[in-house]
């Protein structure tokens, strides 16, 4: 199933590279799809959401907007306990990004110059959450308590219907629970569409949140300018970076939690010994034969997971940094003592029993995460994504005649005179 790889084997680098690659947005043939779409639903409007609506998820609607009534019914079809782990789930999110708020700021200078932020939530958000015979009310819990947390004023969801026209229950209470305003029951590229183009039926929003198939991800590609987005979320990846002493069948168990996503997902350890990747391949075996999606699991395995040898954990350090994962696993001794050297993930789970799906689900920090090597630029998705900053300036007489010559100076080497005038028209008066 997976080969036990040397890093300093050719073998070795050409894995790291396919993984890395796996997940490029250039398939033409997809982007033109979106494009139809887009172009569509931007010259028809409703009448062609509702056409895709039909077309890709088998549902037929009238109305799009989920009502007040299906809301309370979902309420009756989800058990007490998954009400009472969604809401841990939402306090536990909602006071790790507490602690990302920031106050707006003044410097004020004796010659009478105020230089200072002032910040301010979006207005409108739409996040998407990915449905259909699937649910995921953790990405409902994840996109929109931090909008919340921000002061966002409304909070549009869209998620694809099951055939029969509904939507989950448990998305649906998780939505209710969070504080979602408006649902509605659409999905792929045509829901990232219908909130950018400002439909007559569905006002545009601000900023487009949330992750979803290659569809969604090129809308989102082309919906940037229209509106904002968070990022282009590809597959699922996970990276252990592991010594002697790890648990080969917790790591086993973690790099399955993210191989069964998706066939693109990624599994990766690096670690600094051979007989524990040995451990770790046995553990994959007989752990698969449990798994009720061991399919989609062993796939993903096969073609984009690894079981990397580094020579020492300066290296497997080093190959952490070039892979930048989403999710990065440290199972060493002591973790605290080289997270310092870890640059680039998007997660850091640290120590034997973090493990990845606790992140995933209650631990508080978002799971919305950057991946294909992203992490070397970006962030999870937090506070700063559903705020907006504006820059505060104000100068008196005294603070002007300071500057104003290399304001005029800068304004001459660029040719721009009326920039210049402006200064010098207030010192002249």
């Amino acid at each position: 199933m997976l080969d036990i790889l040397d890093t300093g084997q050719a073998g070795a680098k050409e894995k790291l590279a396919t993984i890395l690659n796996r997940s490029s947005f250039d398939s033409q043939e997809q982007i033109d799809v979106v494009q139809d779409i887009w172009d569509n639903i931007q010259n028809r409007g409703i009448e062609a959401v509702l056409e895709y609506t039909a077309r890709f998820d088998g549902a037929k609607l009238e109305q799009l907007e989920v009502s007040q009534t299906e809301i309370k019914a979902a309420y009756k079809q989800v058990d007490q306990d998954f009400l009472a782990a969604i809401q841990k789930s939402i306090e536990n999110v909602r006071k790790f990004h507490q602690q990302q708020l920031r106050e707006d700021w003044m410097d004020i200078k004796d010659d009478g110059v105020i230089l200072g932020q002032k910040f301010e939530p979006l207005a409108r958000v739409g996040i998407y959450v990915p449905g259909g015979r699937a649910a995921y009310p953790s990405s409902v819990v994840m996109n929109g308590v931090p909008a919340k947390v921000a002061g966002v004023d409304e909070i549009v969801m869209v998620s694809p219907p099951a055939k029969d026209g509904s939507l989950n229950p448990h998305t649906l209470v998780a939505a209710a629970e969070v504080g979602v305003d408006t649902i509605y029951k659409i999905g792929g590229a045509q829901a990232i569409a219908a909130l950018s183009l400002d439909l007559a039926e569905i006002k545009k929003v601000d900023k487009i949140v949330g992750p979803g198939n290659i569809y969604v991800t090129l809308a989102k590609k082309l919906a940037y300018g229209y509106v904002d987005i968070d990022m282009l979320a590809g597959p699922s990846e996970i990276l252990v970076l592991a010594d002697q002493d790890a648990n080969p069948k917790y790591i086993a168990a973690d790099l399955l939690s993210q191989a069964e996503h998706d066939p693109m997902a990624s599994a990766v350890l690096v670690t600094t010994s051979k007989d524990l990747a040995k451990e770790v391949k046995l553990e994959l075996e007989e752990q698969l034969t449990n798994l009720s999606r061991a399919k989609i699991a062993k796939e993903a395995l096969k073609n984009y997971g690894a079981l990397l040898v580094a020579k020492d954990m300066e290296e497997a350090i080093s190959l952490t940094n070039q892979f930048a994962p989403e999710h990065l696993e440290v199972k060493v001794e002591s973790p605290f003592s080289i997270l310092g050297k870890l640059k680039n993930a998007g997660a850091i789970f640290l120590g034997e029993y973090a493990a990845e799906p606790i992140g995933d689900y209650v631990a508080g920090p978002n799971h919305v995460l950057p991946t294909g090597g992203s992490a070397k630029f970006y962030s999870p998705l937090n506070l700063d994504d559903f705020v907006k900053k504006s820059s505060i300036i104000h100068y008196s007489k005294e603070g002007l005649d300071k500057v104003k010559d290399q304001a005029l100076k800068i304004a001459e080497v660029e040719g721009l005179d009326a920039h210049a005038n402006s200064i010098r028209v207030r010192i002249e008066d």
